[in-house]
């Protein structure tokens, strides 16, 4: 059921409609190569053989997960002799580019640079991580997106009613629930939902119709896209990050439930959201972080499917959790303080003394000891002297952080209002 023709090609109107660029150079025989990213069943592969015979070009296929270099150099030998004694272009397929390492991809640069061949690849990968830079520079990145619903719709009709290539001559129909649970089940994906409307066909009489249950008996499961280790897992727990930034637990539970129910490690999800405890509700809710923990060793105990509740359980509480972001933007002040800054010594009030000669050299002299000064607290300079001053933690006024802006406003006036002389010793070296 692949399309003969570009006018043929269900879909991808912004991309190879009429009056588009691409669409206009394959016109004009005048190609450039190319990268093709999209979903699977996206039409990658049936553009590439499409724009091949729009040009008169020789088409060759590999396939970069059973290719190698030699079958690479053994394609441009070819493609060599090809041009010089035809003068016939060969459009070189990459199919899953992604999967050729870095030596591999540059093995093809040369040949593409001079025009032996050109470059169709297609990856359902980002190419600008998974493609090489100069390779990347010299061709153009089309960005075909999944296919429509009604996309698919139209696909699964003409397949219904085309007697040489689909099951018209069985003349087989498709209930209109049939139709919406395999439109729902293919995600865009085209192939599955060809794939599984043949098999749903499969040993049924003819002039039959195809039901709701054989539709699920024949796909199984949904298609979809998610690789746990791609672009498709980074975008989840991006998604997930913000919509519990955001507050929004249902949106955070669908978006668990997406990464868990299409295989992503659990400990991965549970290690993010220990962090999201710590960096977007920190002290605004204390028993955040408390509660990761917790999760994260029930998951670690119990697995899945059981574990899933504990992380679903803590994610409703960080989305409903007050938010701050304090701790955060604090350490990373700090930090920064101290890769871009002196790093002068430790103040010498502050230095242990386990022996008498650092005694004698004055190492904790003049240190306050905080528990005896009233409420605890003392002013002194805890800092280099070269950051004397520097403040890094600035609380919110949401959740239990309202409190300890309070408390902490107390600290600095006492800090304050402390002389810097008349200090009282505390030998340290006996603590």
């Amino acid at each position: 059921m692949r399309p003969q023709s570009l006018s043929d090609i269900v879909g991808h109107h912004d991309v190879i409609g009429e009056g588009t660029l691409l669409r206009q150079a394959i016109e004009q025989d005048n190609l450039i190569s190319l990268v093709l990213w999209g979903p699977p069943g996206s039409g990658k592969t049936t553009l590439a053989r499409l724009i091949a015979g729009e040009t008169r070009a020789h088409f060759a296929a590999i396939s970069a997960v059973s290719s190698g270099v030699a079958d690479l150099r053994a394609i441009v030998r070819e493609a060599s002799d090809r041009l010089g004694m035809h003068g016939q272009r060969t459009v070189l397929f990459i199919d899953e580019i992604h999967r050729f390492n870095k030596a591999q991809q540059d093995a093809i640069l040369p040949y593409v640079e001079d025009g032996t061949v050109i470059l169709i690849g297609a990856t359902t990968e980002n190419p600008s991580f998974e493609v090489n830079a100069p390779l990347l520079s010299r061709a153009r990145v089309v960005v075909l997106q999944a296919l429509t619903d009604t996309d698919v719709s139209a696909i699964i009709d003409r397949a219904l009613v085309d007697k040489a290539r689909g099951l018209g001559e069985r003349d087989l129909a498709l209930s209109d629930e049939a139709r919406e649970l395999l439109v729902n089940l293919a995600n865009g994906d085209a192939r599955f939902a060809l794939n599984t409307l043949e098999f749903a066909g499969a040993g049924l009489a003819d002039h039959g119709t195809i039901d709701t249950d054989r539709i699920l008996q024949a796909a199984q499961r949904r298609a979809g896209s998610y690789d746990k280790s791609g672009e498709a897992h980074y975008d989840a727990i991006s998604a997930l990050h913000k919509t519990l930034r955001g507050s929004d637990p249902d949106a955070a539970l669908y978006w668990l439930g997406r990464m868990l129910e299409r295989g992503d490690d659990p400990m991965y999800v549970a290690r993010r959201l220990v962090r999201f405890a710590s960096e977007d509700v920190g002290l605004a809710d204390p028993n955040a972080l408390t509660l990761a923990m917790a999760a994260q060793g029930a998951i670690h105990f119990l697995g899945l499917p059981e574990g899933s509740l504990a992380l679903a359980e803590l994610v409703v509480y960080l989305a409903l959790a007050p938010k701050s972001n304090a701790i955060y933007r604090a350490y990373d002040a700090a930090a920064t303080d101290v890769a871009t800054t002196r790093n002068d010594p430790v103040p010498i009030h502050l230095r242990n003394a386990p022996t008498g000669l650092m005694r004698d050299l004055g190492y904790g002299r003049g240190y306050r000891y905080a528990h005896d000064f009233d409420e605890g607290v003392i002013g002194q300079q805890n800092l280099p002297a070269n950051l004397a001053g520097r403040r890094y933690y600035h609380p919110t006024d949401r959740g239990f952080e309202r409190d300890l802006a309070l408390r902490l406003q107390r600290i600095r006036d006492i800090y304050e209002k402390t002389p810097a002389t008349g200090t009282i010793e505390h030998d340290e070296g006996s603590q």
